[in-house]
């Protein structure tokens, strides 16, 4: 697989898990922007990504975005543009792997749009409601060889004692800023697991395994049940 192709593959990843956290009233699917574009003096909420590859990640919320951000505000949520879209930002470099995320900050969409910029259009029902831009700095994305496999292998050794933290995830749910808000101690959330299903072990988001609850002298641990394959996790 080229290096184009295998570029855009990622930027496609980064775009759909951005527009899962972008705030709307409806659920957001990324697309291509054949042909489309976002005016030129748009607002963007731009971040800089330090890793590996590193690279520019911007968001540029439409009418809609804007109207349920404003929503969030009025109802007492004290974010800004940016600090609303922080998580779909850090949601989409995480899609890159490992680095550190700028603080985010605004410029205009034609300082950010460039020709070497994948630019996704976030749609609902075929409507853009806002847009996804990825531009990779250094090293672009390759897919290793048979022969690089072994090397990399190699390489990995020294990374044997380095901690991960590994998050056990007993199911989620999504809720309205409104009912967010509204949240009192005793409140309880319906999660989309039933009782009884294994918990999601994650590391740095990536489901690698999945395992049982259970209390180890007192405290909260989970037995493995299940290792994930490779395929399964990345979807």
């Amino acid at each position: 697989m080229n290096t184009t192709v295998a570029t855009a593959e990622l930027a496609g990843r980064a775009a759909q898990a951005a527009a899962v956290l972008v705030p709307s009233t409806v659920p957001l699917t990324a697309v291509p922007a054949a042909g489309q574009r976002p005016a030129a003096d748009a607002v963007a909420i731009v971040a800089s990504f330090v890793g590996s590859p590193s690279a520019e990640v911007a968001i540029i919320a439409g009418d809609a975005v804007a109207d349920a951000i404003a929503a969030g505000q009025a109802a007492g949520a004290a974010l800004g543009p940016a600090e609303a879209l922080r998580p779909a930002l850090e949601a989409a470099t995480h899609e890159l792997g490992a680095g550190v995320l700028d603080t985010a900050r605004t410029e205009t969409t034609a300082d950010v749009i460039g020709p070497d910029t994948e630019l996704f259009a976030l749609q609902h029902e075929g409507v853009t409601l806002a847009w996804f831009a990825l531009r990779l700095r250094g090293p672009q994305v390759t897919r290793p060889t048979t022969n690089q496999v072994p090397a990399q292998r190699a390489s990995m050794r020294v990374l044997y004692d380095v901690e991960m933290t590994l998050t056990a995830e007993i199911g989620r749910t999504r809720l309205p800023v409104r009912q967010v808000l509204d949240l009192t101690p005793g409140a309880i959330l319906e999660l989309d697991r039933t009782a009884g299903s294994p918990a999601d072990i994650m590391v740095n988001g990536r489901l690698i395994a999945r395992g049982e609850v259970v209390v180890v002298d007192e405290d909260y641990g989970v037995r493995i049940t299940e290792i994930v394959a490779g395929t399964e996790a990345a979807g």
